[in-house]
């Protein structure tokens, strides 16, 4: 129904399936891009590739760099570079120096690995030349354990740039999502330097457990705000049971005790019903849409998707748009590419940009009609 690569490469228009209309542009070719964002108050968009290189585009000019100083990351599977992030508050009208976030997988011994995520300089002595200074760890997934999947390692700051969220996957582990002495399957919410968060709501306890703000997830890969400051994040079920969720401190999201899906050899699990104790999803899915990435969109250049989280699909390769009304949700429209969709971003005009997964992915420019 909508955006096919011909169309991205002709930059023809492209139908809708329902609410908006658009035009897609091809911009940019990267390789396996994992995540972008904008640095805020300049049109220079950061991507990460999933085998350890930053690259930046000038979306004004068109031209693309390296930026230098990434950090070595343990590649394979689902790991390697992740998020990228940049403090709300340090909106310059230049690049200059300004503080960068990124998140990776980082090996341990005997063959563990584990996501961890780092702060540093990010110093331009140019528009297009780009290094990363003093990146040093602020924080790391507890425990370290075997396997190359479900890191999430999403990064968000709080609506008023005090605190950031991390998301943190259980790591095809299960059961240490309803552990509290572990931060897989959590979202964590940290200071600025990597600290836990006073008012957490295990903060008496200590350890990693005062880091800990909401439990029972799977695996996040999209984490976004809402106008009224509300935090919802879009997970990765089984077999089924993909979530919407609205965030709430110290809820506990069921998994794997419930979901509605069932494991991938078959084996049943209990679906979310009322009363069993668990947080319900806003909105799930079956058959899966397998999330890359979301934002809730906030421009004008597209009125019907004001406040709408849009999701990016793997297996289903299409734009998702979700409204999200209340604590519910539903699905408005499902935008077809022929193509698997990754990263999301939406840029200072209020476009949208959306990378393709994998070796030779393309970045996609979309723009009402």
């Amino acid at each position: 129904m909508l955006a096919s690569c011909a169309n991205a490469q002709t930059g023809e228009s492209a139908p809708a399936a329902a609410g908006e209309a658009f035009k897609t542009t091809d911009v940019a070719g990267f390789e396996e891009p994992w995540a972008m964002a904008f640095a805020p108050g300049t049109a220079t968009l950061f991507v990460t590739e999933k085998a350890g290189t930053v690259k930046l585009l000038d979306t004004k000019t068109g031209e693309t760099a390296t930026v230098t100083g990434a950090p070595k990351v343990d590649y394979g599977g689902q790991g390697g570079l992740g998020d990228i992030a940049f403090l709300p508050a340090e909106a310059a009208g230049t690049l200059a120096t300004r503080t960068i976030y990124l998140s990776w997988a980082e090996a341990g011994e005997e063959d563990t690995r584990g996501a961890v995520v780092g702060k540093g300089q990010l110093v331009c002595s140019a528009p297009t030349t780009c290094t990363i200074e003093g990146l040093s760890v602020i924080w790391r997934q507890t425990p370290k354990v075997t396997g190359r999947g479900h890191y999430s390692h999403r990064l968000l700051f709080s609506p008023d740039g005090k605190y950031l969220y991390v998301a943190s996957g259980e790591r095809q582990k299960m059961q240490p999502a309803q552990d509290t002495a572990a931060t897989l399957g959590k979202i964590v919410r940290l200071n600025l330097d990597g600290t836990p968060a006073a008012g957490n709501p295990m903060a008496d306890q200590g350890g990693v457990t005062a880091e800990i703000w909401s439990m029972g997830h799977r695996n996040i890969l999209g984490m976004a705000w809402d106008a009224e400051g509300r935090l919802w994040e879009v997970e990765h079920g089984p077999a089924g049971g993909d979530e919407l969720n609205l965030v709430k401190a110290g809820a506990n999201y069921g998994w794997p005790v419930r979901s509605n899906g069932e494991h991938y050899n078959g084996n049943p699990i209990p679906d979310h019903e009322a009363g069993d104790g668990f947080a319900q999803p806003a909105l799930s899915w079956n058959p899966v849409i397998a999330p890359g990435g979301m934002i809730i969109y906030t421009g004008d250049q597209f009125a019907g998707w004001k406040g709408h989280a849009l999701m990016t699909g793997l297996a289903t390769q299409a734009l998702v748009d979700v409204a999200i009304d209340g604590e519910k949700a539903r699905e408005v429209a499902r935008h077809e590419f022929d193509s698997r969709l990754r990263a999301i971003a939406q840029g200072p005009d209020g476009a949208i940009w959306v990378a393709q997964d994998g070796k030779g992915a393309r970045l996609l420019k979309l723009t009402a009609k």
